[in-house]
């Protein structure tokens, strides 16, 4: 989501509270009871942006005359603060080898197993990967499309598939294709595969939750491909569809690094298959692309 459409969207939040009021009137209760509802219904993240925004408005008028002081000013602290969570996650090349072998000796379901190996390829959020359907994927054009509403960031996210996810994808389909969900539920074709079906078969693998989950296979790709030396920083940035309120950048990012986009995720691919062979992990630095 742009920075634009997050701040309207943050901002409609106020509407029926004090998005009517002259600013003159606001107090700084009349504030804390407003962002107090949209805590109240669990979004604390979006609670605490729209605090922080009102208070940009605020300031703003403080400092163009039309407002004595920001009523914001002493609300800092009192709403509660979201909780971070970090994902388990193996970034171990070694760890990481043994991980993918532990993937292919799977003995639960077939698409399971396909949901977990077409992970690290691709290294999508989890709910992008369930959420697949055969009708976003060009085979011929190696290319996925994610489209825009089942992105975080509510715009089309193109991944390049390596010959290694393509392979994946084509054993996939002959379980579920040629139309639907690639990863459906065992219980409809009409759902998806259940948010936790990942998690689970790692848990099956003996894998506990602090050592790695279906979120981890990003965490895995974003410090291996960093720490490989080989691929610019905005390079993979984009290709694990990260935002950038910095509007030339993301402009940059579409357009020049599509092609060193498609040969990263070709040479992760092989680097996966070094490790799932236990070949030598050690990172080579190479200068950047």
């Amino acid at each position: 989501m742009s920075t634009a459409t997050r701040s309207e969207y943050l901002l409609s939040l106020l509407k029926g509270s004090i998005g009517k009021l002259p600013i003159t009137d606001i107090e700084p209760a009349d504030v804390l009871i407003a962002v107090r509802k949209i805590e109240r219904k669990g979004q604390l993240e979006s609670a605490r942006r729209t605090l922080q925004l009102a208070g940009a408005v605020f300031r703003y008028a403080v400092a163009t005359a039309r407002l004595s002081s920001d009523p914001t000013r002493d609300l800092r602290g009192a709403l509660t603060a979201p909780t971070v969570t970090h994902y388990g996650a193996i970034i171990d090349p070694a760890r990481v080898g043994e991980l993918l072998r532990a993937i292919d000796g799977y003995e639960g379901q077939p698409i399971t197993m396909l949901a977990m190996q077409l992970a690290p390829h691709v290294f999508v959020r989890p709910g992008e990967l369930r959420h697949a359907e055969w009708s976003e994927f060009d085979f011929e054009g190696a290319l996925w499309t994610i489209p825009a509403a089942k992105t975080k960031m509510r715009k089309d996210h193109l991944v390049p598939l390596s010959r290694q996810s393509i392979a994946i994808l084509e054993d996939l389909r002959t379980l579920t294709g040629p139309e639907g969900y690639v990863f459906p539920s065992i219980r409809s074709r009409k759902r998806p595969m259940s948010d936790n079906t990942i998690n689970a078969g790692l848990r099956r693998l003996g894998y506990s939750t602090d050592e790695m989950t279906a979120h981890g296979f990003r965490a895995v790709a974003s410090t291996l491909l960093n720490e490989s030396g080989k691929w610019h920083p905005d390079v993979i940035e984009r290709a694990l569809a990260h935002g950038d309120s910095d509007r030339i950048r993301a402009a940059y990012h579409r357009g020049a690094h599509w092609k060193e986009r498609v040969a990263m995720a070709q040479w992760w691919s092989d680097h996966l298959d070094q490790l799932r062979k236990g070949a030598d992990v050690v990172p080579i630095k190479a200068e950047k692309r």
